[in-house]
Formats: structure tokens, C-alpha cells, sequence
């Protein structure tokens, strides 16, 4: 069997994603999507499974496997640079990789659409990227940050679990906290950070309600934060932050969303056909903030919010089906694939 950085070091020439590491399947890699099994390499047992995944453990991470069950933490080969996330499962070690990009792609490289730049130029107020795992949040937010830090001279704190875009000083002075190793928690963080002198505030995910508290304040208090929710929507997004509080705060969230809340924006990848180069491209819906939107947000006609996106292309935004729908016509994507993914098949029908 391979050691596991021969494995990473495949993984990358085979511009891999993700790999997998599971007893009773040799290692599997994510290549444009698709779970590919390495049949060259020998099926895992539980020590060879163990053997491979123990050793880049990072020993202080080793007490928090043992109780909780599993552990994230970065690991680095060479330039390359992982996520790394190792569970138990049925008694055995388990382990999904993600490789990160070695350079920050810009949101041009990323074909995003030039709104994101605005959304980045941004004083102050929340903005949320938001989509299932793997769809790429870190990445798009790593490219807006990278694209301030290119562009404007101001103090950014990221906080992150475990860090994944190392970034460099540039126009911006940043500073990076990785959960676990810098802090306890994204909720401390994200006090400290009030005391820290910050313009812009990345927070990797927002996970429960103090981080969500916590971010609606910093945002309210005149900084630019970003991060991001597993959600598929605006409208959705809006719901599942409400949700998190108490039933008698919840009108008080309403109001403080409909000030803070600057954009909103949900992305899926989508495979691209070979005879257009393959790979993914990045489907985005986009929610800007704008006076009828933030009066939805106030009043709780959360669900008119797609309505607000549909009618808001002057404002830079779009819905999911016209961002399907335009990769479609531009032959990014096939038809059938934006079919597949779509909110609506009659509106689909009539883009296309």
C-alpha cells in the first residue's frame, strides 16, 4: 500500500478534490464530482486503514478523537495543502481529505459574477455564502477576501476550523486564527475580534446560535463579516438563522437582519461536458440587499424574497434557474444537467 502522501500526491495529479479512506474499499477519489475507486491500490483493512491515517494525526488532536469521535485538523505535503477530517466508524479509522488549491484563485479565474467584487467593496453589513458540503463556500469566500486584500488597506481576521487558504499580507494587514490551535471556539473569537481593530471578519461557519449572535453584532457594530450556512437559498438562509433563536427574539433577529444583512449567495458546482474543457463551474444565486428586501426580512414575508430576486437583475441579482439557465445557453453546462438542477422545470424550460 502507498504511503498517504503518495496518495495526496495522486490525488493531486489526478486534480482530485477529495479522497476517501474506509475499511473494505481501496482509497477513493473525488474527480469532478464523481467518487472514482483507486482498483491500483489494495482494499483497506483495519490496519492498514490505521496505518495510514494515524500517523498525520497531530498528537494533541489524538484526546478529542478518542472521546468525541472524530477530529478536523490541516495537514500540508509539500505545497499542498488538506482539510482533514478522521471518524471512527464501526470501531475502525476513517478519514475524508480535501485538497485545497495551492493559490488563491480570483473571482474572475472562478468566472464568478462581478457583483461578488461589489459585495466585497462593502463597508460594513453580513455577507453569507451558503450551499450543501463541497460546493465551494471556502473557495469563492477565499477570493473575495483575497481580491479586499489585493484591493483595499484595511485589518481582516479570519476565524477558521481548521484553516484552509493561507493568505499574505498584501494592500490589507490579516491575521489568522484556526479554531482549536488559536482559540476555543468561533463565539470567543468573535468577541475577541471586536477588540482586535478590525475592518473585514471571516468566520469559517456559523454553527449555533452565539456565533450567529455573535456575527449579527459585529456586522451591526460596523464591520464587513462573511461566512457561510449549509442552506440552499436566500429565503431559506434567512429562515434557518430566525429559527435558531428563542421565539421571543425572533422579531428583534428580523430587524437586525434587515439592516445587516447584505448579500446572500448560494452556489452549487456543475460539471462541465468534456467537449468544453470539463471540470465544474459554479452555479450562483444571488441576493443583494436592497429596501423592498430588507422590508420583507423586517415584516417576515420571508417567502416573497425569490419573487424580490427574480425582479432585482438591476441590483446584480439572480436566482438559481437564471444562473442554470444562462451556463446552459453559454454551452458551460448541458442542458440536461440544468434540468436536473433546477428550482422550477417550467422556468428552466422557458430560459432555455
Amino acid at each position: 500500500m502507498a504511503t498517504i502522501n503518495e496518495l495526496i500526491m495522486q490525488a493531486a495529479a489526478r486534480r482530485a478534490s477529495d479522497i476517501h479512506l474506509t475499511v473494505g474499499k481501496a482509497p477513493v477519489m473525488r474527480i469532478d464530482g464523481e467518487l472514482i475507486e483507486c482498483t491500483e491500490y489494495e482494499r483497506l483493512n483495519q490496519q492498514t486503514a490505521e496505518a495510514l491515517i494515524r500517523p498525520i494525526i497531530p498528537t494533541d488532536r489524538m484526546g478529542t478523537l478518542d472521546t468525541a469521535g472524530d477530529v478536523d485538523f490541516a495537514y500540508a505535503v509539500g505545497d499542498l495543502r488538506l482539510r482533514v477530517n478522521v471518524f471512527m466508524q464501526r470501531g475502525c479509522y476513517a478519514a475524508a481529505l480535501r485538497l485545497l488549491a495551492q493559490k488563491i484563485p480570483t473571482v474572475d479565474e472562478l468566472r464568478l459574477p462581478p457583483v461578488l467584487k461589489q459585495f466585497a467593496a462593502l463597508r460594513r453589513g453580513l455577507v453569507l455564502v451558503t450551499g450543501p458540503t463541497g460546493s465551494g463556500k471556502s473557495t469563492t469566500l477565499a477570493a473575495m477576501i483575497d481580491h479586499i486584500n489585493e484591493t483595499r488597506n484595511c485589518h481582516i481576521i479570519t476565524v477558521e476550523d481548521p484553516i484552509e487558504y493561507v493568505h499574505t499580507h498584501k494592500r490589507s494587514l490579516i491575521n489568522q486564527r484556526e479554531v482549536s490551535e488559536d482559540t476555543i471556539g468561533f463565539s470567543s473569537a468573535l468577541r475577541a475580534c471586536l477588540r482586535e481593530d478590525p475592518d473585514i471578519i471571516l468566520v469559517g461557519e456559523m454553527r449555533d446560535l452565539d456565533t450567529i449572535s455573535a456575527a449579527i453584532t459585529a456586522a451591526e457594530t460596523g464591520h464587513l463579516v462573511f461566512s457561510t450556512l449549509h442552506t440552499q437559498g436566500a429565503a431559506d438562509t434567512i429562515n434557518r438563522i430566525i429559527d435558531v433563536f428563542p421565539a421571543g427574539q425572533q422579531a428583534q433577529i428580523r430587524t437586525q437582519l434587515a439592516e445587516t444583512l447584505a448579500a446572500v449567495i448560494t452556489q452549487q458546482l456543475v460539471p462541465v461536458p468534456q467537449t468544453s474543457g470539463g471540470g465544474r463551474v459554479a452555479a450562483l444565486e444571488i441576493m443583494a440587499r436592497t429596501d423592498a428586501i430588507a422590508n420583507l426580512v423586517r415584516e417576515g414575508k420571508i417567502f416573497q424574497i425569490d419573487n424580490a430576486i427574480q425582479t432585482g437583475r438591476q441590483n446584480g441579482m439572480q436566482t438559481m434557474d437564471m444562473a442554470l439557465g444562462e451556463l446552459a445557453r453559454g454551452r458551460m453546462i448541458s442542458q440536461e444537467e440544468a434540468m436536473a438542477r433546477c428550482v422550477s422545470p417550467q422556468e428552466m424550460r422557458r430560459y432555455l
